[in-house]
């Protein structure tokens, strides 16, 4: 079947004829009776039981009881009209010391499994290779020992001549970059080791067992037969929402590195049999080139009538002088991993459905000799169960949008024959236990007991349909609720989860509005709310310059300094006031005062304040995974920049959420700010009282709704005098302050008045003014704007516009507490004065 047109028909956004409909598992994570019936140890066995290698401890000694439960497991998915099911042999159940004597008993069980299948009318789809590696196997080398390829060609015949004339889609390795990397390399999976140098070889030898493999079972008859990666879109961050964007030299080098480590050390040996000349350069000078033989090559070369693609998020990447190589893939000196701006799922996951419909294109271009197939696709998070039913909308939302994504890559040609969601059932997930539920069934792991959560029963429609309705189902979001009822999404929460902690006023409204609007609460509104921590995050977002002036003033308040350098998590209770993360800031010195009163006001209500500076990448993350983790009650942010992608996030978290300063017009986040346009239109129209006619405005960054308004001001009072707008942009420092009025003076010599949307900005213009002779007032005059200490020293004395900005953080302070105990939502704009010194 080649999918290159869609039929739609009504209202339903129609798959092609024949697409195969399916969900996925593999074995160490799902069956259990690991010691049972001659099965051997896997290397994730021995991963598992070394202490601190995973979540709890966790093991997969007992996953789902898959092993002993498969008929009920079968009979849930011919419920749920599944076409095919994707599952793995667990290698050491078949040959416990990965070579040698089988274990019948290991392939009577596959043998059951998939007799059951077929007599449900559900089409088995093998995987041979799902990272369960025969212990045996890795003490002799394990996958760095080339002898390792050929030991899995050997068992992937023995597989196949007991189940080939049943099977008809054989899988060979599932994702080998995850086996060498996280295993070999970074050592956060089995068999735990660090060295880049033999990531790199079990790489290669991984995708020569592939090549071997597929001669093997296509020696003994086999005719469909795939390879299973993980593969990802490789963008930068301007990239996400602007696919089309021109990357600068530096950028489009960085993003062609990770894609080659990522995508093409794979894709192009296996459909190529080269491997990319940036690829060979890193390995030589990482491991040598001495395990790739000749004739390797052609061996791994092998044809193949599927390639599988496993994806879940991007790879947003830019170019970071200085960075160094992220472990995950070693040569990736000088390259940032950004990340992307996005909800996440409960593994902090980035959430971007349109990376799929680029991903299949790009492959359905790239490498057109081969049909394609979404092997697994899907995302944990929190799940409740709730009158035995599990209301998993984000699970849901999550497979519709990618989906959706789906379906546009096959009308852009994309020959897409198959979805297989991840996973069928909760299981044991690797290195975090049982801690990240993927499964569209939950599993109750003391009891075994199966319930198909809402996903599943959205799925099933979608099969029996083939495709989704053409608009999505509008569904009531937490928002909406919040919104008709005058409260914030916390308090909503509250009320779903029964929490006594929100009044009877506040409570029967809610519940009307739940009523009215026919909401479903979703994992995340019944995750928002455990208990009280008594713990207030005051964020901190910006430019880097003021980190130190903010953590040595909160400091100041509390503590030393150095003790706001606190780096885990775990830690950040120590104190009254603690830092998650260093790495973010203002220009802007009456952040200092805005903290420091902040702070006191939350610690005379008997509330522990956790500063988090919120910078880099990296940081924003912790922050975002921090708060959404429900380690405060609620966030107050501190910014001079409005369009922060974070404060989206935290607002998606449902905590109580206070911004100190106006959010962008986008984000509907209750603030207090000052009378910025107020102020600007005071000190303007003192201006024109006093005579001035060639009014310039040195404005700050654009990017900074203060800014914004503070011009908005200034450009009101310029058009109703009928004078000129005469403007220049800047940052808000002395330096960018005294180069705009260099500008400025070069520009219109005759200008007799300036406006500075900051005072640090106004400082720096006075001093040029008085390096190039001009009289301040006489020639020029000069107004301010935030009234900081420094400007009543200025020669002369500078007039400005005072903003109260300790009384902006008491006013904030009590709105966030407010939200937390339930209250409604609203904003404060506070009156700004004008202090008239000798300036003007």
């Amino acid at each position: 079947m080649t999918a290159t047109t869609i039929a739609t028909r009504g209202r339903t956004l129609a798959f092609p004829d024949g697409f195969i409909w399916g969900a996925a598992t593999a074995a160490y994570q799902i069956e259990g009776a690991a010691s049972e019936d001659g099965r051997g140890p896997s290397i994730w066995d021995t991963f598992s039981r070394t202490p601190g290698t995973t979540v709890g401890g966790h093991t997969g000694e007992t996953a789902c009881d898959h092993y002993h439960r498969y008929p009920a497991d079968v009979s849930l998915m011919e419920e749920l009209g599944l076409e095919a099911y994707r599952f793995s042999v667990a290698w050491p159940r078949v040959q416990p010391s990965g070579s040698g004597a089988v274990n019948a008993a290991g392939l009577d069980f596959y043998e059951r499994l998939v007799d059951e299948l077929l007599e449900a009318g559900i089409s088995p789809y093998v995987t041979l290779y799902h990272w369960d590696l025969p212990q045996a196997l890795e003490d002799a080398g394990g996958w760095t020992n080339r002898d390792t390829a050929y030991r899995f060609a050997d068992f992937s015949r023995i597989v196949y001549d007991r189940l080939g004339d049943r099977v008809a889609t054989w899988m060979t390795v599932n994702e080998p970059w995850v086996s060498a990397f996280l295993g070999y390399g970074m050592g956060v999976h089995a068999p735990g080791r660090t060295s880049s140098a033999e990531a790199f070889r079990a790489a290669h030898h991984l995708l020569l067992a592939h090549g071997l493999s597929v001669r093997s079972l296509r020696d003994a008859g086999a005719r469909e037969i795939a390879l299973t990666l993980n593969l990802v879109p490789v963008l930068t961050p301007g990239q996400l929402n602007d696919p089309s964007l021109v990357l600068s030299a530096q950028d489009a080098e960085a993003v062609d590195r990770v894609d080659c480590l990522v995508n093409r050390q794979f894709l192009d040996p296996a459909l190529r049999g080269t491997y990319p000349d940036q690829v060979l350069n890193i390995v030589e000078r990482i491991a040598g080139l001495g395990h790739i033989h000749d004739g390797d090559l052609k061996a791994i070369n092998q044809p193949i009538e599927l390639l599988g693609i496993n994806y879940y998020t991007p790879c947003v990447v830019r170019s970071g002088p200085g960075e160094p190589a992220n472990p995950a893939y070693p040569g990736t000196e000088d390259i940032e991993f950004t990340g992307a701006y996005a909800p996440t799922t409960a593994t902090g996951w980035p959430i971007v459905p349109t990376g799929l419909s680029e991903l299949l294109v790009r492959l359905a271009r790239d490498y057109p000799e081969v049909g394609l197939l979404v092997t697994e696709n899907g995302a944990a998070f929190d799940d409740v169960v709730s009158d035995d039913r599990v209301h998993d909308a984000d699970r849901t939302a999550f497979l519709e949008g990618h989906l959706r994504a789906a379906h546009a890559a096959i009308e852009a040609g994309a020959d897409l024959r198959g979805y297989l969601v991840w996973s069928l059932l909760d299981n044991f997930e690797w290195a975090e236990g049982y801690t990240k539920r993927f499964g569209i069934v939950h599993v109750d792991f003391d009891t075994q007991r199966r319930l198909l959560k809402d996903s599943a029963r959205w799925y099933r429609e979608v099969i029996q349909r083939n495709g989704l309705w053409r608009e999505r189902t509008r569904r009531p979001t937490l928002e909406e609720v919040a919104a008709r009822a005058g409260v914030s999404r916390s308090t909503v929460s509250r009320v779903i989860n029964g929490q006594a902690t929100v009044s009877d006023e506040f409570r029967a409204t809610v519940l009307h509005a739940v009523d009215e609007l026919g909401y479903v609460p979703n994992s995340a509104a019944r995750s928002l709310v455990t208990q009280r921590t008594d713990s207030i995050g005051l964020v901190v977002l910006g430019g880097p310059a003021a980190t130190a002036r903010v953590a040595a003033s909160a400091g100041s308040q509390s503590g030393p300094a150095s003790a706001l350098q606190a780096g885990p998590a775990s830690d950040l209770h120590a104190g009254a006031v603690s830092a998650l993360h260093v790495g973010a800031g203002s220009d802007d010195p009456l952040f200092s005062a805005v903290v420091r009163s902040a702070v006191h006001a939350l610690e005379e209500d008997g509330k522990q304040v956790t500063l988090m500076l919120a910078g880099s990448p990296r940081s924003r993350r912790r922050v975002e995974q921090y708060v959404a983790a429900g380690h405060v009650d609620g966030v107050m942010v501190v910014s001079t920049r409005g369009a922060d992608p974070l404060l989206s996030a935290l607002a998606r978290t449902g905590i109580p959420i206070v911004s100190l300063g106006r959010p962008a017009a986008s984000m509907a986040l209750p603030y207090v700010d000052s009378d910025n346009v107020g102020g600007a239109v005071a000190a303007m129209t003192h201006l024109i009282e006093r005579g001035r006619r060639r009014i310039a405005m040195i404005c700050g960054p654009l990017d900074s709704v203060a800014a914004q308004d503070r011009l908005g001001g200034y450009r009101d009072t310029i058009r109703e005098s009928g004078h000129r707008s005469i403007l220049t942009v800047g940052e808000f420092t002395r330096s960018s302050g005294a180069e705009a009025m260099r500008q400025l003076l070069l520009d219109d010599p005759a200008l007799d008045a300036v406006f500075a949307a900051d005072d640090l900005m106004a400082i720096g213009a006075l001093s040029v003014l008085h390096e190039s002779g001009r009289r301040v007032p006489d020639d020029v005059a000069v107004v301010g704007f935030d009234d900081i200490e420094a400007a009543s020293y200025t020669i002369p004395p500078l007039t400005t516009v005072r903003g109260l900005r300790e009384d902006q953080a008491l006013a904030a302070v009590r709105l966030l507490l407010r939200q937390i105990d339930g209250g409604p939502m609203s904003s404060t704009i506070l009156p700004t004065e004008l202090i008239i010194r000798e300036s003007t």
